[in-house]
C-alpha cells in the first residue's frame, strides 16, 4: 500500500475532487491525451468547451493548485527514444526519508517517488541515456544520502501503458 507520493509537491492525492463541475470535468477530460499542440492551446480548448479562454487557463490552474493537476507534458517511451528506464526500491530509516526523497528528486529522470510500506520502503522511477548513466545515478545518491539498500529493477516487459480517467460521471 502507498503510503505518501513524493513525486510533486503540492496537496494529498483526492483532495479537491468533490470540487469539480461539469467544466472542470471537460477540461480534465480533454487534456488527458489530446492537449491540443497549437500557438494557443488554452483557446482551442475553450472553443471546445465553450467556455472563454481565460477561463480555461483560470481553471486549469486551480485544477493545479489543487493537486488534481499533477503536470501537464508529453508522456515518451524511454526505450523508443534510446533512454533506459528502471524502477528503483531504497531501504530507508524513518528519519532520512525526507532527505532521501529530495536527493531523489533533484534528477531530472526521476518521475514518480512513493513511500510504501515493508522493508524497501521507498520505491522511484529513473530515466536515463543508459543502464551505465542509471548506475552511475544510484551510486550517487547513495553516496549523498548514505543509504546503501538501493535495488535496481529495470523493467523486461511494459505491461501497463496509460490509464485515462473518464471524468463525465
Amino acid at each position: 500500500m502507498t503510503k505518501k507520493d513524493y513525486s510533486t509537491p503540492g496537496p494529498s492525492r483526492g483532495r479537491g475532487a468533490k470540487t469539480l463541475d461539469r467544466q472542470d470535468r471537460a477540461i480534465l477530460n480533454l487534456i488527458q491525451r489530446n492537449f491540443p499542440l497549437t500557438h494557443r492551446p488554452f483557446l482551442a480548448l475553450a472553443r471546445k468547451t465553450g467556455m472563454k479562454e481565460k477561463e480555461v487557463l483560470s481553471r486549469v490552474q486551480r485544477l493545479k493548485d489543487l493537486g488534481i493537476i499533477r503536470r501537464i507534458g508529453a508522456s515518451f517511451s524511454a526505450g523508443a527514444v534510446g533512454f533506459s528506464s528502471t524502477l528503483c526500491a531504497a531501504r530507508v530509516p524513518a528519519e532520512k526519508i525526507e532527505e532521501f526523497v529530495a536527493v531523489v528528486n533533484s534528477y531530472p529522470g526521476v518521475t514518480h517517488n512513493y513511500e510504501r510500506e515493508g522493508e524497501y520502503n521507498i520505491w522511484f522511477t529513473l530515466i536515463a541515456p543508459s543502464p551505465e548513466k542509471i548506475g552511475e545515478i544510484l551510486k550517487e545518491i547513495s553516496r549523498k544520502t548514505g543509504i546503501r539498500k538501493v535495488l535496481n529493477l529495470p523493467a523486461t516487459k511494459t505491461f501497463k501503458i496509460a490509464v485515462d480517467f473518464n471524468f463525465d460521471s
